[in-house]
Protein backbone atom coordinates (compact mmCIF):
# COMPACT_ATOMS: atom_id res chain seq x y z
CA UNK A 1 0.00 0.00 0.00
CA UNK A 2 1.47 3.23 -0.78
CA UNK A 3 -0.09 6.98 0.22
CA UNK A 4 1.13 10.43 -0.79
CA UNK A 5 0.17 12.51 2.21
CA UNK A 6 -0.32 16.51 1.43
CA UNK A 7 -0.65 18.54 4.23
CA UNK A 8 -3.83 20.95 3.09
CA UNK A 9 -5.54 24.45 3.74
CA UNK A 10 -8.04 22.88 1.54
CA UNK A 11 -8.59 20.05 -0.84
CA UNK A 12 -11.41 19.15 -3.47
CA UNK A 13 -12.09 16.14 -5.82
CA UNK A 14 -14.64 16.90 -9.33
CA UNK A 15 -16.18 13.79 -11.47
CA UNK A 16 -17.97 15.28 -14.47
CA UNK A 17 -18.16 18.87 -13.43
CA UNK A 18 -19.43 18.24 -10.14
CA UNK A 19 -17.92 18.35 -6.76
CA UNK A 20 -18.10 14.85 -4.69
CA UNK A 21 -15.74 15.32 -1.90
CA UNK A 22 -14.26 18.82 -0.15
CA UNK A 23 -12.47 19.65 3.07
CA UNK A 24 -10.72 22.05 5.03
CA UNK A 25 -7.57 21.86 6.86
CA UNK A 26 -6.16 18.05 6.92
CA UNK A 27 -4.72 15.70 4.61
CA UNK A 28 -5.05 14.90 1.09
CA UNK A 29 -4.00 11.28 0.57
CA UNK A 30 -3.45 9.82 -2.90
CA UNK A 31 -3.70 5.49 -1.83
CA UNK A 32 -2.54 3.35 -4.37
CA UNK A 33 -2.86 -0.24 -3.73
CA UNK A 34 -0.86 -3.24 -4.66
CA UNK A 35 -2.61 -6.71 -5.01
CA UNK A 36 -0.82 -8.41 -2.08
CA UNK A 37 -2.22 -5.75 0.43
CA UNK A 38 -4.49 -7.12 3.09
CA UNK A 39 -7.03 -5.15 5.19
CA UNK A 40 -4.24 -5.98 8.42
CA UNK A 41 -2.23 -3.98 6.45
CA UNK A 42 -4.89 -1.14 5.72
CA UNK A 43 -5.66 -0.76 9.66
CA UNK A 44 -2.00 -0.66 10.06
CA UNK A 45 -1.47 2.44 7.39
CA UNK A 46 -4.49 3.62 9.02
CA UNK A 47 -3.27 4.30 12.49
CA UNK A 48 -0.05 5.21 11.42
CA UNK A 49 -1.24 8.21 9.16
CA UNK A 50 -3.86 9.43 11.47
CA UNK A 51 -1.37 9.36 14.22
CA UNK A 52 1.32 11.52 11.86
CA UNK A 53 2.03 15.12 14.10
CA UNK A 54 2.69 17.31 11.77
CA UNK A 55 0.83 20.09 12.08
CA UNK A 56 2.67 22.81 14.24
CA UNK A 57 1.52 23.39 17.75
CA UNK A 58 1.66 26.97 19.32
CA UNK A 59 5.58 26.99 19.24
CA UNK A 60 5.54 26.25 15.49
CA UNK A 61 6.84 22.67 16.15
CA UNK A 62 5.54 19.62 14.24
CA UNK A 63 3.87 18.30 17.54
CA UNK A 64 -0.08 18.05 16.57
CA UNK A 65 -1.71 15.24 14.51
CA UNK A 66 -4.89 14.96 12.78
CA UNK A 67 -7.23 15.35 15.90
CA UNK A 68 -5.23 17.53 17.61
CA UNK A 69 -6.42 20.11 15.18
CA UNK A 70 -9.81 19.21 14.04
CA UNK A 71 -8.28 17.58 10.68
CA UNK A 72 -10.23 16.26 7.68
CA UNK A 73 -9.39 13.74 5.22
CA UNK A 74 -9.87 13.33 1.14
CA UNK A 75 -8.81 9.79 0.16
CA UNK A 76 -8.67 9.64 -3.60
CA UNK A 77 -7.96 6.12 -5.32
CA UNK A 78 -4.76 6.22 -7.30
CA UNK A 79 -3.19 2.97 -8.73
CA UNK A 80 -0.47 5.25 -10.88
CA UNK A 81 0.83 5.03 -7.36
CA UNK A 82 2.03 1.45 -8.19
CA UNK A 83 3.88 2.51 -11.63
CA UNK A 84 6.70 0.53 -12.67
CA UNK A 85 8.91 2.69 -14.80
CA UNK A 86 12.16 0.43 -15.39
CA UNK A 87 11.56 -0.92 -19.20
CA UNK A 88 10.87 1.91 -21.85
CA UNK A 89 9.05 4.76 -21.65
CA UNK A 90 5.29 3.35 -20.75
CA UNK A 91 4.50 2.46 -17.10
CA UNK A 92 3.48 -1.05 -16.26
CA UNK A 93 0.77 -1.10 -13.65
CA UNK A 94 0.87 -4.84 -12.87
CA UNK A 95 1.96 -4.17 -9.81
CA UNK A 96 -0.84 -2.15 -8.92
CA UNK A 97 -4.03 -4.40 -7.69
CA UNK A 98 -7.21 -5.51 -9.41
CA UNK A 99 -9.92 -2.97 -9.44
CA UNK A 100 -12.17 -5.38 -7.50
CA UNK A 101 -9.61 -6.00 -4.65
CA UNK A 102 -8.48 -2.48 -5.03
CA UNK A 103 -11.92 -0.99 -4.34
CA UNK A 104 -13.11 -2.57 -1.68
CA UNK A 105 -9.33 -1.69 0.09
CA UNK A 106 -10.28 1.74 -0.77
CA UNK A 107 -13.48 1.17 1.12
CA UNK A 108 -11.95 -0.67 4.09
CA UNK A 109 -9.73 1.79 4.32
CA UNK A 110 -11.75 4.71 4.25
CA UNK A 111 -13.83 2.72 7.30
CA UNK A 112 -11.11 2.50 9.54
CA UNK A 113 -10.13 6.45 8.84
CA UNK A 114 -13.48 7.38 10.27
CA UNK A 115 -12.54 5.75 13.21
CA UNK A 116 -9.71 8.22 13.97
CA UNK A 117 -11.44 11.37 12.09
CA UNK A 118 -14.94 12.37 11.64
CA UNK A 119 -14.95 14.09 8.65
CA UNK A 120 -13.56 11.64 5.54
CA UNK A 121 -14.55 12.76 1.92
CA UNK A 122 -13.41 10.64 -1.16
CA UNK A 123 -12.99 10.69 -4.70
CA UNK A 124 -14.30 7.71 -6.83
CA UNK A 125 -13.17 4.76 -7.91
CA UNK A 126 -11.85 4.48 -11.64
CA UNK A 127 -13.32 8.06 -12.36
CA UNK A 128 -11.53 10.83 -14.25
CA UNK A 129 -11.08 12.72 -11.16
CA UNK A 130 -10.07 16.70 -11.12
CA UNK A 131 -8.15 17.49 -7.63
CA UNK A 132 -8.21 20.73 -6.08
CA UNK A 133 -5.72 21.35 -3.36
CA UNK A 134 -3.78 24.66 -1.66
CA UNK A 135 -0.63 22.78 -0.17
CA UNK A 136 -0.28 23.95 3.91
CA UNK A 137 3.72 24.04 3.63
CA UNK A 138 3.99 22.44 1.63
CA UNK A 139 3.99 19.37 3.65
CA UNK A 140 4.08 16.38 1.49
CA UNK A 141 4.81 12.23 3.13
CA UNK A 142 5.26 9.47 1.03
CA UNK A 143 4.24 5.96 3.04
CA UNK A 144 5.11 2.78 1.63
CA UNK A 145 4.27 0.22 3.68
CA UNK A 146 6.73 -2.16 2.39
CA UNK A 147 9.20 0.16 3.78
CA UNK A 148 7.41 0.92 6.88
CA UNK A 149 6.37 -2.90 7.92
CA UNK A 150 8.80 -5.19 5.99
CA UNK A 151 5.09 -6.23 3.60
Amino acid sequence: MRCVIQVVNHASVTVDGEQIGRIDRGFLILLGVAETDTEALADRMVKKICGLRIFPDENGKTNCSLADVGGELLVVSQFTLYANCRKGNRPSFIEAGAPEKANALYEYFMAECRKYVPTVEHGRFGADMKVELLNDGPFTLMLDSQQLFGE
